[in-house]
């Protein structure tokens, strides 16, 4: 048996010794807030979306709260989460509890709901798709090999080291769907240096190492070229396994087992869940950025396997990467893909010399189907056919300014995008939205996200300066000052672990069967408050040409964005809401966000004369 561990056994623990986790011991553990903080932040966070009468219900359900009739329970709910943070061996009071609700208990398909993806900037030396994961491979196992041996420099923010301990997931790595909860696991890397990749929705696997050595870039590309060449993954493949993970989490342990239950495939699901990474070679040729966002962000659902992490290069050399989510957010695979690409255009990576002949043919990777099986795999793609039609994508590569610009107005890059986004929806629908932007929490132990509330009463309060005719800028530039200096302070405080939403969770989760739900969760202002019609997050590279995920509410779109040092990337997607229409929006928020403070700059010297 490959040796392996799940999920489950690495719940506390599992940190090495090499100068990866140097700082891994002494990390704080993820605090739990003052309930009156973090109460009176909540109200405030609901104003943008209150109305007077509405407001006066949560401002009763807080007061409750806080020293009403639910202040006893809520006093208690507080106490039994400091009692669970406190307790021995415990690292995280959130960590278990947030991988299960946000992650592996959560039953929609993994596509759109909870991967995400990459599209690189094009190679001109690597125009193939063979040619083009060849290199990527070469630089992902340079990377892979720095990770294993804990050799890979451990992250830091400004606050000093953040936790590696996701990276584990990020080779020979499988999300195992189950019920009522996926599990993940992982294999040794060692003895699993097996590559799988898809073609047409077939499988193939072969060796990465040969008599020792790691085969070069000329030999994956001949490996990779082999696979293209045969006769049998030149069409679509009848019954395209992959297909299965496509589905509702429930639909795919059902299919995963009937599947499992013939003869050989359960081997034959061992060899793709060990192997390092998959690769995917589609057919297709995109030239448009948003016709590769499409590709990597769904492709047909067929010429996939959504339990893993993906490399996916087209047939011209346009490439990407597929994140599966479940066990690591995303700053550690874009630092995996930043490294590779800024490494392989420096021409830093040892790509080897070698060109040997002797190399095993990759070999097929057969399932065997039945009635069973086969119905699955066609209720699959037609469910998957079905929620992907309803979808749309619109990407902004707005071209206008970026990092270096933003800050020559002595403004945060981050909060200056968010009150764009800000804009544009207010513009588009006359009013303002619960907006998350995902805020890293790993300065501390087994630390992921806390919420960023980027709608406030102050965001609020500037959009309705820019779109008023009697406003002057100095007083439009006021509000937006004031509205940054929001944004700023909960951005602080969400990344201190004192944002609102994970504590208020926290709380939620320790009711006990019999006691009353107090009141601040029945009020609609809590559903309103985090019914995330925005969810926005910024991961920036300049070796990206976009990046994105799907939406979280049916009503809402997703927004992934980048903040490049002359350019902003906007990627916007939603159950056809009009990705278009805001990303129109977003366009003319950043041009007048950008002219506003143009004129101001212009008219101060005027002032002073």
């Amino acid at each position: 048996m490959t040796s392996r561990y799940s999920s489950d056994s690495t719940k506390s623990g599992g940190v090495g010794n090499g100068p990866m986790y140097e700082g891994q011991s002494a990390m704080p553990h993820l605090p739990v807030p003052a309930l009156e903080e973090t109460l009176k932040k909540y109200l405030k966070s609901t104003l943008p979306h209150q109305t007077k009468e509405s407001l006066a219900k949560t401002e009763a359900a807080v007061q409750s709260a806080l020293s009403g009739e639910d202040s006893k329970l809520v006093q208690t709910l507080q106490q039994r989460l400091e009692d669970r943070a406190n307790k021995e061996g415990r690292e995280s009071w959130l960590s278990e509890w947030w991988n299960d609700a946000a992650y592996m208990a959560y039953r929609d398909p993994v596509v759109p709901y909870v991967s995400y993806f990459y599209a690189h900037k094009d190679d001109r030396t690597r125009r193939t798709g063979p040619k083009r994961a060849a290199g990527l491979l070469k630089a992902f196992l340079a990377f892979r090999k720095l990770l294993e041996t804990e050799q890979l420099a451990p992250e830091k923010g400004k606050a000093g080291p953040l936790c590696m301990r996701s990276y584990k997931w990020m080779f020979n790595a499988n999300r195992i769907p189950e019920k009522p909860s996926d599990t993940a696991v992982k294999y040794d890397w060692q003895a699993n240096n097996h590559l799988v990749v898809l073609r047409n929705g077939h499988f193939y696997e072969f060796d990465l190492v040969h008599n020792g050595q790691e085969l070069s870039e000329a030999e994956i590309e001949s490996q990779l070229q082999e696979i293209l060449s045969d006769s049998a993954s030149s069409k679509p493949a009848p019954q395209p396994i992959g297909a299965l993970s496509s589905n509702n989490r429930d639909k795919w342990t059902d299919s995963r087992k009937a599947l499992a239950s013939l003869p050989g495939n359960q081997e034959a699901l061992e060899r793709i869940d060990s192997s390092v990474i998959v690769v995917c070679l589609d057919e297709t040729a995109p030239h448009s950025i948003e016709s590769t966002a499409w590709g990597l962000w769904c492709g047909d659902g067929k010429n996939r396997f959504y339990d893993k992490q993906q490399i996916i290069a087209f047939a011209n050399g346009k490439s990407g990467y597929m994140g599966e989510h479940s066990m690591m957010d995303g700053t550690p695979t874009l630092r995996l893909n930043d490294f590779a690409l800024q490494a392989l255009s420096a021409g830093k990576i040892d790509l080897g010399s070698s060109n040997r002949t002797d190399l095993p043919a990759p070999r097929q990777i057969q399932f065997k189907t039945d009635a069973t099986v086969e119905g699955k795999i066609s209720e699959a793609i037609s469910d998957f056919d079905s929620l992907m039609g309803r979808h749309d994508l619109s990407v902004l590569d707005f071209q206008g300014y970026g990092k270096g610009a933003i800050k020559k107005f002595k403004c945060s890059p981050d909060a200056w995008v968010q009150m764009v986004i800000q804009l544009a929806y207010f513009r588009m629908f006359g009013k303002p939205c619960a907006t998350y932007e995902s805020a890293q929490t790993r300065k501390f132990k087994w630390g992921r996200t806390e919420v960023i509330r980027s709608s406030s009463a102050e965001s609020k309060a500037f959009c309705e300066a820019m779109d008023s005719h009697s406003a002057s800028d100095a007083e439009r530039y006021e509000k937006f000052q004031a509205a940054v200096k929001q944004h700023l302070t909960y951005a602080t405080a969400a990344a201190d672990g004192r944002g609102v939403d994970r504590h208020l969770f926290g709380l939620k989760k320790l009711l006990k069967e019999g006691e009353k739900v107090p009141a601040i969760y029945e009020d609609q202002a809590f559903a309103a408050s985090s019914t995330w019609k925005l969810s926005t997050s910024q991961i920036s590279s300049e070796v990206f040409s976009c990046w994105g995920f799907g939406e979280v509410v049916p009503e809402g779109f997703g927004c992934a964005y980048a903040i490049k040092e002359n350019s902003l990337t906007f990627t916007l997607t939603s159950l056809k809401l009009g990705s278009s229409d805001l990303r129109h929006y977003i366009n003319e928020a950043a041009v007048e966000l950008r002219d506003l403070h143009l004129r101001l700059q212009n008219d101060a010297p005027k002032a002073k004369a």
